[in-house]
């Protein structure tokens, strides 16, 4: 084998076990990400309920706001509810159901009613229950906006079936601020019989499959670094 040669198994060698590595620290960093949120999960749970009047207008303040219950009372601006495809619970596809609760400083919160399962006959046939007219109470978990999914273009204003939803965008629709956050309706005493879905899947905090990942890209990593001690350094030294 020629130095040129050398020299590249020894780049290629050093590039596969750099590459391993760097996927086994982001399996740590993921198994991290969901033990601090689950802490957050288990400390803000069980907090007493967040006043209304305190909820966050900023993104910094509602970010140390998640995961907090609260009850908001608001009127509900029906027309602009939207439904948010391709949400899985349980393996079926289906929507979230978002609409905006007018609060009395003029302000709006998203508010994620719950889930309905997609018609597969027809994907466009769907229609969330009427809701109350006048004001109403919610109550419900401060939650980060709706997550996003992975769309090729941006969804058109006005549309009921979006991807996803942008809360800026929307609330340019609406003609009202949203706050920098949503709610997640819970079941409760004031929570209408809807046919709703809003006991859903706990968020995963399981850790052991990151590190288990993790491992194994360490252990790919080490085994490319030893085959290449192995055949390059220690076997040519056994031979002479």
């Amino acid at each position: 084998m020629t130095r040129h040669h050398e020299w590249l198994l020894l780049a290629a060698t050093l590039l596969v076990v750099m590459l391993c590595t760097r996927l086994g620290v982001w399996q740590l960093d993921r198994a991290a990400a969901k033990e601090a949120l689950h802490a957050a999960l288990e400390s803000r749970g069980a907090l007493p309920p967040l006043p209304a009047a305190q909820l966050a207008t900023t993104d910094q303040a509602a970010t140390a706001q998640h995961y907090r219950a609260t009850v908001l009372a608001g009127r509900w601006l029906g027309g602009h509810t939207v439904y948010l495809d391709n949400r899985q619970v349980d393996g079926r596809p289906g929507f979230f159901v978002f609409t905006p609760l007018l609060l009395a400083d003029g302000s709006a919160v998203a508010v994620q009613r719950g889930w309905l399962p997609r018609d597969f006959v027809d994907r466009t046939r769907v229609q969330a229950p009427p809701l109350a007219a006048g004001e109403v109470q919610i109550a419900g978990r401060v939650a980060p906006p709706p997550s996003r999914l992975f769309a090729f273009a941006a969804d058109p204003a006005g549309s009921r079936i979006r991807q996803n939803l942008d809360l800026a965008a929307w609330s340019a629709e609406i003609g009202r601020p949203l706050r920098p956050l949503s709610l997640l309706q819970q079941d409760g005493a004031q929570t209408p019989a809807d046919g709703l879905r809003r006991t859903l899947p706990q968020i995963e905090t399981d850790v052991s499959r990151h590190h288990g990942y993790a491992a194994q890209w360490f252990a790919f990593a080490a085994l490319a670094a030893l085959l290449y001690v192995w055949f390059r350094v220690v076997r040519p030294r056994r031979r002479r």
